[in-house]
């Protein structure tokens, strides 16, 4: 694996702004097409607490409820400015491996240490998470967080292999990459659609870890949405942002310690 590089405040902050210009796409799209979104997670956080990026945020996230996803997919093929950007998922790019989309910016490079190998064009993305039905019950909600947890380390394998620090586990991810990707994806999609036969009131990125002991996350903090300022830009965000991220992150207002401000480790970087 390469030596990460330790980028600049103006390199991260040029890596925001591209950010920044990506969520505009999803927006301008999810308008046209009347396809509903919100903002998530730590751009939802920075968005109430800083009024944009979180200062040492490198990147953004945008959920959909499994149906709007698959809408914005679609939409993609014909409504997104390919002049300017591109979005991925394992159904269109070869030897991709996250069970989630991104939407990347041309001519950029923001490629993570340890997944320099992986035969895909890498530019500077935000995540574009579909959200899927979980059990109601807690029961339920923890075998399928295991199920979960197995094919995500599946398809993690070809990068962990390299990035894992512990030796036996990287044994292990070197093991786990010889099985055929496209075994595992066809059963995660069987999964998908067997989680999406009955509509329940939790809901998950099945292949994202949900650190939290529920397992999932409320429904209804994803469907009821409101205008949200963001950098200066409205976009849709969760409408009980406080019971959200209160429940995702705890005493969201204060800001975290230094230790647990946390970035990816980058080895190339061209914004």
């Amino acid at each position: 694996m390469k030596i990460p590089l330790v980028f600049s405040p103006d390199q991260l902050r040029r890596i925001q702004l591209t950010q920044l210009e990506l969520l505009c796409e999803v927006r301008r799209i999810c308008k046209l097409r009347n396809i509903h979104y919100n903002i998530i997670a730590g751009t939802l956080l920075g968005a109430h607490r800083h009024g944009g990026f979180i200062p040492w945020d490198d990147d953004a996230d945008v959920a959909f409820l499994r149906e709007e996803y698959e809408k914005f997919r679609s939409a993609c093929e014909n409504d997104l400015n390919t002049e300017k950007y591109y979005f991925q998922d394992h159904r269109n790019t070869e030897g991709y491996r996250w069970g989630y989309g991104k939407l990347r910016k041309k001519g950029t490079e923001l490629v993570v240490a340890g997944t320099e190998h992986l035969p895909y064009e890498q530019g500077v993305w935000i995540d574009i998470f579909p959200l899927d039905f979980v059990p109601d019950g807690k029961t339920g909600r923890t075998i399928s967080n295991f199920h979960c947890f197995c094919i995500r380390k599946l398809l993690y394998s070809e990068a962990g292999r390299l990035r894992e620090k512990n030796r036996s586990l990287r044994l292990l991810y070197t093991l786990l990459s010889y099985i055929d990707c496209r075994v595992v994806f066809e059963h995660y999609e069987k999964y998908v659609s067997a989680r999406n036969r009955k509509r329940t009131q939790w809901v998950r990125i099945l292949m994202f870890p949900t650190p939290n002991k529920e397992f999932g996350y409320r429904c209804r903090w994803y469907e009821n949405s409101s205008d949200t300022v963001f950098e200066d830009e409205t976009f849709s965000g969760i409408h009980d942002y406080d019971e959200y991220l209160s429940f995702k992150f705890g005493n969201w207002k204060v800001l975290p310690p230094l230790k647990e401000r946390k970035q990816h480790k980058f080895s190339r970087i061209k914004v």
